[in-house]
């Protein structure tokens, strides 16, 4: 359902239209400014600002203003080129945000592979542990034990000290 507030709104996006090539408005449009006193203000207001710029005049150049100018321009042909970081401050201060959006969009899908690729790299690296074997397990357990220590110590003792009936070799195992 269209308000009048809308329909306002309308309007004026179509003013310009309705000033230079009526024909072209719908006639919706064109009974709505003829039955509202605010849009048909808004639109004779329009009218008076464009017949005030048709009555203006560009004024003359001072007679002077070529040889200025061309005194100018021979200047900054002899100046020195700027430099590099002179010309990137004057192209961003002066120049179009717009045509860095594809210089930063591209940077940005750049460091996404880069980083992707470097966390897919080091996901690959993580490879499995090779399974200690059974003789490592036993001297790994053998180290943490210390009661199977205490008890070797005892063995020890009781072959190196004074009532061993074994071998002269020491080769008790």
């Amino acid at each position: 359902m269209n308000t009048r507030k809308t329909i306002c709104q309308e309007t004026m996006e179509s003013q310009a239209d309705l000033l230079f090539d009526p024909e072209s408005v719908p006639a919706a449009v064109r009974q709505h400014v003829a039955e509202c006193d605010s849009c048909r203000a808004e639109l004779r207001s329009l009218e008076a600002t464009m017949a005030l710029l048709d009555s203006w005049q560009a004024p003359e150049p001072t007679p002077w203003f070529d040889a200025r100018m061309a005194a100018k321009m021979r200047t900054e042909r002899e100046a020195p080129p700027a430099g590099f970081v002179e010309r990137m401050r004057m192209r961003l201060s002066l120049g179009s945000k717009m045509e860095l959006r594809p210089v930063a969009a591209g940077a940005l899908a750049l460091l996404l592979m880069i980083g992707g690729g470097t966390y897919m790299g080091l996901e690959s690296h993580h490879s499995q542990v090779a399974a200690p074997s059974a003789t490592v397990q036993d001297l790994q357990s053998l180290d943490e034990n210390a009661q199977v220590f205490q008890q070797l110590s005892d063995v020890d003792s009781s072959d190196t000290g004074g009532g061993s009936t074994g071998s002269s070799t020491g080769n008790t195992f």
